[in-house]
């Protein structure tokens, strides 16, 4: 399985000016924006690490499932949560073609940990023989960084920060993510059930 992020989050709806308040970086001189390149990379550093450690896409945009074939034809768990809407199903054959699944032949099961692609009907269309199966969809929690709740936007604030300050940190230290954004993101975080558990 992979998972593509086909579009990216733009650099307008990143909170530079918030993450440099935070920082207390200098203020009304010529070169105010002089690190926002700095900045925006370590935004997107900690949207991708809060990310992958929940589980939950926080700003809105496009993405791509590839699979060799369905886990489970009975219905598909998609990689990432919260999804708003499957845009389109593809049926990849061996030497790259593609054919457009009819939308009334799938339907989105809604989760906030597992979204999950159902058929209507009995089974999910066949995949092709040495094919695969491409899944287009939306996902994320907010469309702004300003709509994400409070205690998600703190820590992608306060491991920026982090990342700010250790930039020049090459060794790796106990944990790697501070405690508070441990704390922050765990409620977030998928629970897994099993034997024994």
């Amino acid at each position: 399985m992979y998972l593509i992020e086909e579009s990216q989050i733009p650099d307008a709806a990143l909170p530079v000016a918030r993450l440099r308040e935070h920082l207390r970086l200098g203020s009304g001189f010529a070169e105010d924006s002089l690190q926002d390149d700095l900045l925006l990379g370590f935004l997107r550093a900690a949207i991708a690490a809060v990310e992958a450690r929940t589980g939950k896409a926080l700003i809105v945009r496009d993405f791509l499932c590839s699979l060799q074939r369905w886990r489970d034809v009975t219905g598909q768990v998609l990689p990432i949560a919260p999804v708003g809407a499957v845009t389109q199903v593809t049926l990849v054959d061996r030497v790259g073609a593609g054919t457009v699944v009819d939308a009334d032949r799938y339907v989105l099961a809604a989760d906030a940990d597992a979204p999950c692609l159902r058929p209507v009907g009995t089974v999910l269309p066949p995949v092709p023989e040495y094919g695969s199966v491409e899944v287009r969809f939306q996902a994320g929690m907010a469309a702004a960084f300003g709509d994400l709740p409070a205690d998600l936007a703190q820590a992608v604030m306060l491991l920026a920060a982090h990342y700010h300050e250790y930039r020049d940190e090459t060794a790796l230290s106990a944990g790697c993510m501070p405690f508070g954004v441990t704390s922050l993101i765990a409620r977030y975080r998928p629970m897994r059930l099993g034997f024994g558990a």
